[in-house]
């Protein structure tokens, strides 16, 4: 298991020194401009985004900061619910599990208005939002545009737009800044020419103070907080730099013109982070308009690319497939992803950039990635774009250890360890029980209570949530960390031991009330129910946590007398996997009829992914049962479903079917017509992944199969290139990270290892690699 790899102790293998290099342009480009958002091109430090769509008279380039939220901290916890717990726990030991679940939604969900179903503006939860569109009205010469490209080059975390006008060419540069908390918009043309533009700002509501002043737009507003007043303070500011720069104030527009070459820039804040939002942005802006603008896009490179170049990829395709613009290569690779295996470096890369650019790990009180990550079009975002806790909010961080960004887990960590103190408060109202617990969702608020109907709302994530906490530990080996993270892991563990009850009929102690994530099942009686006791995802979960505990308090020596008990009582939950007469593994303790086979959630496939008890090589007959499952699922299915399915696939060592996933999951979601109505799953025109709508997990999780097809680390050894595709049989990448904190080189010729360097520790490492095991003794 992942603990053995803890003994492992390496410096450096080589086989053979490597020289790798980025062969192929990370660059999505296109030849018309964007009709629609989804076809627009993110850009982002972490703090805000910029989406521009590239037309060439009328551009609108839509705005986001991460903090962006309405609603405000409450209280949304049931006190009275703990006293129902024991009667709801006694129908599901009678088999009434529709009776128990119509108790569950009586009194043991949110006390307040919950999330809203999808309008949290209006309530305390809140919800995620844009922060509003900025409109460039350009005033061109009469003429044909021609050669127009724009394009998004991820090597650069920069956008461009380009076409000739009467022979004149026109230039577009757009970036938001890594060393400065700006969005930079660079508008070139010939230094003779007259540059003219109107410049305004337009949101839909919430705007407190809009101030046209001598040189940008001033932007000031505040959020509902869902309680009949106003919470969060919100301050964008747009300002522009240009020569013989002239402007003219006409209702809420600028009217700008400049000689040659004109810059935008682009800062916006909120109250969230404890300090003034207007002073915030007015530094940011005033110091990126005296420096250097060269120096500006340089100091941006640096502070990118040194996280970005950690790791390189390619897969040697055909260099022609670069000619063709992104959207068809997304149709063309559905068709056949034989013949351009450089898309999945592309969306590979794509999912590490959009990584670093919705987070500022180096920031206080820097958030994670949400459901859209930073990227948002709408006042009521898709579910709120919020953190749903039974799989997204996890999946967009499944990657970031293996694709070499550990700093990238600490939003999410530090995030886990606020609501894991609010949690405390649930733990308390729901089971009356020490320790603390979350359900399925949360918000920057610090949420933590059920949602409003059992179905989905009444699964528990916090064991889920220790899963990121204990495996940055396995990748990074940092004790110091572990023993911070220890009480919270400990914490979520004292829940659970003090609420599992005893199943009647196996004698196991098993979770309840709980639910298999949004599924549900078909009873004897005919009737259809989700509220259950001991899903098998949370047998999993519980089991995985326990031992982390263990791991926990033998690696820091800590001889906690809880985690001595914890080893005994594992004998007595269910074991990870159990076998049904089909051959599957079982969702539930009961194998009851399923109302929906090909369901979206896998969540009783944990112990494959993320969690580490069911292998080909440990537990080869749970493999089978997890490829039986996964028939009848089926390879299709939501975004993110399909995504998770790569990493299934990856872990059962099966490469080409799991490249016929990532082609299921690059499925156009579009037609000819750029039409998004009715078509489905896939990917969008910029690679955003189509739940549908848009949900950033899909991107997260698929970079995060393409890097488990090509090296693992929970076995206790490294596994090279364990899901290889023969379509993939020559290539190189640099920079994987494995538990134990090394980092690897590969290359390959022909479907095997031909050259392998990895840097770590001194000690011994052992390796599967070619199909045998392998022992170095590293001096």
């Amino acid at each position: 298991m992942a603990n053995k790899f803890l003994m492992l102790i390496v410096v450096c293998i080589c086989h053979t020194t490597l020289l790798f290099a980025q062969q192929n342009p990370l660059v999505l480009w296109y030849n018309k401009p964007a009709k629609v958002w989804e076809e627009t091109l993110p850009l982002g430090n972490g703090l805000i985004g910029m989406m521009p769509d590239g037309n060439p008279s009328q551009e609108k380039i839509v705005l986001n900061e991460i903090s962006m939220w309405s609603g405000s901290p409450e209280d949304p916890n049931n006190y009275e619910a703990y006293k129902n717990v024991e009667a709801i726990q006694a129908l599901l030991k009678a088999g009434k599990n529709d009776e128990a679940e119509k108790l569950v939604n009586e009194t043991f969900v949110t006390k307040g208005k919950g999330s809203g179903f999808g309008n949290g503006a209006k309530v305390p939860y809140g919800c995620y939002q844009l922060f509003g569109d900025l409109l460039l009205d350009y005033k061109l010469p009469a003429g044909t545009i021609q050669d127009y490209k724009r394009s998004l080059d991820l090597a650069t975390a920069s956008a461009q737009t380009s076409f000739k006008i009467n022979g004149q060419q026109v230039q577009r540069r757009y970036y938001t800044s890594f060393d400065n908390n700006v969005g930079i918009i660079q508008l070139s043309q010939h230094k003779d020419e007259v540059q003219q533009l109107g410049i305004s700002f337009q949101r839909q509501e919430n705007i407190d103070r809009y101030t046209l002043l001598d040189d940008g737009i001033l932007i000031e507003g505040s959020l509902p907080d869902g309680k009949g007043g106003k919470n969060l303070k919100f301050v964008g500011l747009i300002q522009v730099k240009g020569k013989n720069l002239k402007i003219n104030k006409k209702d809420k527009t600028l009217a700008v013109s400049a000689k040659g070459g004109l810059t935008v820039y682009f800062s916006a804040s909120t109250s969230y982070y404890g300090k003034d939002p207007l002073l915030v942005v007015k530094a940011a802006v005033a110091a990126a308009k005296t420096a250097d603008e060269q120096i500006i896009y340089k100091n941006h490179l640096a502070a990118y690319q040194k996280i970005f170049n950690r790791v390189s990829l390619n897969l040697f395709g055909n260099k022609a497939n670069n000619a063709i613009p992104t959207n068809e290569r997304i149709a063309n690779f559905y068709k056949n992803p034989v013949q351009d295996p450089d898309l999945a470096t592309i969306y590979y890369q794509y999912g590490r950039y959009l990584n670093i650019s919705s987070a500022a790990p180096k920031n206080t009180n820097s958030l994670p990635p949400n459901l859209q990550g930073l990227w948002a079009n709408q006042i009521n975002t898709p579910w709120n774009g919020d953190y749903h806790l039974n799989i997204n909010a996890q999946m967009n961080h499944w990657g970031v250890e293996v694709n070499n960004l550990s700093e990238y887990h600490k939003p999410f960590i530090e995030m886990i360890k606020r609501i894991a103190k609010t949690g405390e408060q649930t733990a308390k109202a729901y089971y009356n029980a020490p320790g603390w617990v979350v359900y399925m969702m949360t918000n920057i608020w610090g949420y933590s209570a059920p949602g409003e109907q059992a179905s989905w709302g009444a699964s528990t994530a916090s064991g889920w949530l220790c899963n990121h906490l204990w495996e940055h530990y396995l990748f990074t080996g940092d004790k110091d960390y572990l023993k911070e993270i220890y009480p919270i892991l400990k914490g979520a563990a004292e829940f659970y031991d003090h609420t599992l009850v005893q199943d009647p009929k196996t004698g196991w102690w098993v979770t309840s009330p709980s639910v298999s994530p949004e599924n549900a099942f078909r009873m004897a009686n005919g009737k259809v129910a989700a509220v259950v006791m001991g899903p098998t995802i949370d047998n999993q979960i519980v089991r995985e946590l326990y031992q982390a505990v263990i791991q926990a308090d033998s690696i820091l020596a800590t001889n906690d007398s809880f985690a001595g008990a914890l080893k005994a009582k594992l004998k007595d939950i269910p074991p990870p996997v159990v076998v049904s007469p089909s051959g599957r593994v079982m969702e539930w303790l009961e194998d009851y009829k399923e109302v929906e086979p090909k369901h979206r959630h896998v969540s009783h496939l944990y112990g494959l992914y993320p969690a580490a008890f069911i292998s080909p090589q440990t537990t080869p007959e749970w493999a089978d049962a997890a490829r039986k499952t996964l028939a009848v699922r089926g390879d299709e299915g939501t975004g993110w479903s399909r995504a998770w399915k790569i990493l299934f696939w990856a872990r059962l060592q099966d490469g080409d079917h799991a490249l016929e996933i990532l082609r299921q999951l690059l499925k156009p979601a579009f037609t000819n017509e750029t039409t998004y109505q009715g078509v489905g799953a896939g990917t969008y025109p910029n690679l955003f992944c189509a739940h549908p709508p848009f949900q950033i997990d899909g991107n997260f999780g698929g970079a995060a199969g393409i890097a488990e097809m090509l090296i693992q680390s929970h076995n206790g050894y490294i596994h090279l290139l364990p899901a290889l595709p023969k379509a993939w049989s020559k290539g190189e990448v640099k920079g994987l990270k494995t538990r134990g904190n090394y980092t690897v080189d590969i290359k390959w010729e022909n479907g095997k290892v031909s050259a392998l360097q990895i840097k770590g520790k001194k000690g011994k490492l052992r390796l599967f690699e070619n199909g045998n095991y392998k022992d170095y003794e590293v001096r």
